[in-house]
């Protein structure tokens, strides 16, 4: 963060038990660039949810969060590009950097957060080089934004809840975009915010680990924060995806992991319903404006391409 044309006013560092030296180079670091640091030392990996609600209740008495993950690496004007938009957008909650894949240049690891109707979510543009993706070089809303590297109005984030901690980690950023919608606070997409980021750098692509916790708390997320209209609405194709999800991770190799995840879904389902009612309270905006917001584009092509890609 010294590096920033924007230097942060306070960092909060928080550590999930690491074994790799974090907390030796995180020390080494302050004294060598004189940043004001407060690291928190968990005893063992609480999660990503917990960790980041954990930083952001170290910092009181500011108005922005920025989250950054050990795997992401901004540009220098990254959090000088937030802030300005922050300003410029007054009404939204929070703002997406643009991520590139790390290592390959040109290619995008995500602009924005995408959430489909289905209760699928992506990152818009994921692994397509940026020329590719025309709106990933405009500043416009988004669903989410990609808590790897993301701004947030610590109010917004306050009344919100923060992040769901029941989630462990995975797709609880999407939940916390997801809410602050329906609380008629959005999100903006910010081109000339880049971070190069890893991507699940600490848990790997695909493994059993985000297999299980990503496709759990997708069907959480859906259960929690659709609204009753558009429950119904989509709720078979919800349905539909979640056996072509089981189907897919089976022949892959994966249908331990796809399992467990759809059959913890369903034994966590009563507490998710718990919290779909404050969620559904805090409610500002109709179901017609969230479906706006809303991705429904063609799975089938979606899936297609993905099966081409990953040959």
């Amino acid at each position: 963060m010294a590096g920033q044309t924007r230097r942060p006013d306070r960092v909060v560092v928080v550590d999930n038990h690491s074994a790799d030296g974090t907390v030796a180079i995180v020390r080494e670091a302050v004294q060598r660039l004189g940043l004001t640091v407060t690291l928190l030392e968990q005893p063992g990996n609480i999660g990503f949810a917990r960790a980041n609600n954990l930083g952001v209740a170290a910092l009181d008495a500011c108005e922005w969060i920025a989250l950054l993950n050990p795997d992401a690496f901004p540009e220098p004007g990254w959090l000088a590009s937030l802030e300005a938009a922050a300003r410029r957008h007054p009404e939204a909650a929070s703002f997406a950097s643009r991520l590139m894949r790390d290592g390959t240049p040109g290619v995008l690891d995500g602009a924005g957060d995408v959430y489909h109707v289905s209760g699928l979510v992506w990152r818009h543009g994921h692994g397509r080089r940026v020329e590719e993706v025309p709106d990933a070089a405009v500043e416009r809303p988004a669903f989410a934004a990609c808590a790897a590297a993301a701004l947030y109005r610590r109010d917004d984030w306050l009344s919100a809840g923060g992040l769901d901690e029941r989630y462990f980690c995975y797709v609880e950023d999407v939940d916390l975009g997801f809410r602050l919608q329906l609380r008629g606070r959005g999100c903006w997409y910010v081109p000339d915010a880049v971070v190069a980021h890893i991507g699940s750098g600490t848990t790997g692509t695909g493994s059993p680990f985000s297999i299980y916790h990503g496709h759990r708390n997708l069907a959480w997320t859906f259960a929690k924060d659709m609204p009753s209209p558009l429950v119904w609405r989509f709720i078979p194709v919800h349905a539909l995806v979640t056996l072509v999800a089981l189907a897919w991770f089976t022949l892959k190799g994966r249908g331990t992991a796809i399992f467990k995840a759809k059959w913890d879904a369903l034994l966590g389902l009563g507490l998710a319903l718990e919290a779909r009612q404050q969620v559904q309270r805090a409610r500002r905006v109709d179901a017609s404006q969230l479906l706006a917001q809303l991705d429904r584009s063609s799975l089938v092509r979606r899936w297609l391409s993905l099966i081409r890609t990953s040959r």
